[in-house]
């Protein structure tokens, strides 16, 4: 049977490797939705203003991004023991663990929400508006949404039959837009474990004394 500082050593293994965990699915999330406002690796989208709401709010980018890199270093430092968590109490750790974990899982859900949402809208692209208007003209917006008899993500022929610029504007915008989900869905998750393992150094921390 484990005794409490064996699993308080594990514990602080586990904080180290969700740490890295964490901050390897930021860099991901940060890339995914830089990739994004980009269509196509064409930069003239992003400086003419045609790139979704979705993409342009960044949510990969400061939430599953930014938000989770912070907290996965404050986990990692905790892990770690580095600097000021160095001679720390196990109250002011958890503590930091726990507020860290906040920070981690607004930051994951801000993106999954936002991931979700924009593949239920679907892709900002260029289509024939003369198929919900009597006048024939194109213009930029979101075709997917008025098609309320149909769902795009089940029905692989819209996808290249609505959109006409950029080229495969739904695949891209699928693609890396249910990276974003999953990666977010993951982060969640190894938040999750985050809490359980702060809560069990703090018990085990306890009843060592």
């Amino acid at each position: 049977m484990l005794s409490s500082p064996d699993v308080m050593a594990c514990s602080r293994t586990c904080s180290r490797i969700l740490g890295l965990s964490l901050g390897t699915t930021a860099l991901f999330a940060a890339g995914a939705n830089l990739v994004l406002l980009f269509p196509n690796w064409d930069v003239t989208y992003l400086l003419r203003g045609l790139i979704g709401r979705h993409a342009m709010l960044g949510s990969g980018l400061w939430g599953g991004g930014l938000m989770v890199l912070t907290a996965a270093t404050l986990i990692s430092f905790i892990g770690w023991r580095y600097g000021c968590f160095s001679k720390s109490g196990p109250c002011r750790s958890t503590f930091t663990a726990l507020l860290s974990g906040s920070l981690a899982f607004l930051g994951a859900l801000i993106c999954f929400i936002t991931s979700g949402v924009a593949l239920k809208d679907g892709p900002f692209c260029m289509f024939d508006a003369s198929s919900f208007n009597q006048t024939q003209f194109w213009k930029y917006g979101y075709p997917f949404q008025d098609l309320h008899n149909r769902n795009y993500l089940y029905d692989d022929s819209l996808w290249n039959s609505v959109c006409l610029e950029p080229s495969k504007a739904v695949i891209w915008h699928v693609s890396f837009f249910s990276m974003l989900l999953c990666i977010s869905l993951l982060q969640i998750l190894l938040v999750v474990i985050h809490f359980f393992n702060s809560f069990l150094s703090l018990f085990c921390s306890l009843c060592d004394k």
